[in-house]
């Protein structure tokens, strides 16, 4: 079965919250539809981080390629715009199949970048402003963003203390706001959004720390910093990694370490929702079945 279009090429875009199940339902939809999935999570990018950022096994992935895992090193940057470039080089490959693009994952700003043909600038770390910044809390950050770039600061997930610091970064390199300039997007995209209430979420959110920690994702953190990774980067990875870096330094104990965990992933959870809500093109999805109709829908394909 191959993709039929008109103008743009169709992908299809699988998202939510953290834990909802993006890849199962991503690999699900890939074996129905003669897809290939094209990861969107800005942790999975790195190779070694497997357990702690839930990165789908050879098994999960039931022979469905898979693209954009383990393609950066957990010592430099990945950004955006290298993401953006990867994986539309990803999606033009699994077209020349006449593959199925399934783009999965829970990372918004990469999902909008490959999407919205957002551009933003390439702009080299700024170590010496980064040190000063992270003095200051993100309602501080926050409060100059919006000071100097308000039209960013609209847009900008205000608890997200890495993206801040990024874009007062790019403000200060560039002189002038944080571009963010759209060319015509590339793709037609049907964006699937998976609904699960939060109490549901909550129960996954847990079932699946006891499964990673039962992995050895403690050991995998320590492998990490044994490999050259500092603490430092390793708590900016955020969640897992994080916290998980903090009771191997013996600041915090293992039940501090799993309630952290668990907390946080709880809120990201909801910022997450919080940010996808306001986007009118995703369709909720409540199962595989739902998902399934509209994707058959929108490739135009039969019944048989």
């Amino acid at each position: 079965m191959g993709i039929k279009r008109k103008d743009k090429p169709k992908i299809i875009i699988v998202l939510g919250p953290t834990s909802s199940g993006k890849s199962e339902l991503a690999v699900k939809l890939s074996l129905k539809f003669n897809g290939e999935v094209v990861s969107a999570d800005s942790r999975q990018v790195y190779r070694g981080m497997d357990i702690g950022s839930g990165k789908i096994t050879p098994e999960e992935m039931k022979g469905v390629p898979h693209h954009l895992l383990d393609v950066a090193s957990p010592k430099r940057k990945f950004t955006v715009a290298q993401y953006k470039e990867l994986s539309q080089k990803a999606i033009e490959k699994i077209l020349k199949k006449k593959k199925t693009p399934v783009v999965c994952g829970g990372t918004a700003f990469y999902i909008a970048a490959l999407v919205n043909g957002i551009v933003i600038p390439e702009v080299s770390p700024d170590w010496k402003l980064r040190k000063e910044l992270e003095r200051k809390n993100t309602e501080q950050l926050y409060k100059e963003l919006k000071k100097k770039d308000p039209v960013r600061a609209k847009n900008i997930d205000k608890r997200n203390k890495r993206r801040l610091i990024r874009a007062f970064e790019i403000i200060k390199e560039t002189k002038r706001p944080v571009p963010k300039i759209k060319t015509k997007p590339p793709y037609s995209p049907l964006y699937l959004g998976i609904k699960i209430s939060q109490e549901e979420l909550n129960k996954k959110i847990k079932k699946r720390l006891k499964k990673r920690l039962k992995l050895r994702m403690v050991e995998e953190t320590k492998r990490i910093k044994d490999n050259g990774v500092s603490w430092k980067r390793i708590e900016g990875f955020g969640l897992e990694y994080r916290w998980t870096a903090l009771y191997l330094q013996d600041k915090i104990n293992y039940e501090e370490m799993k309630q952290g965990i668990i907390a946080n992933t709880r809120k990201l959870s909801k910022r997450q929702m919080q940010w996808w809500k306001r986007d009118e093109r995703i369709n909720w999805v409540k199962n595989y079945r739902e998902a399934e109709a509209l994707t058959k829908t929108f490739l135009w394909l039969s019944e048989g």
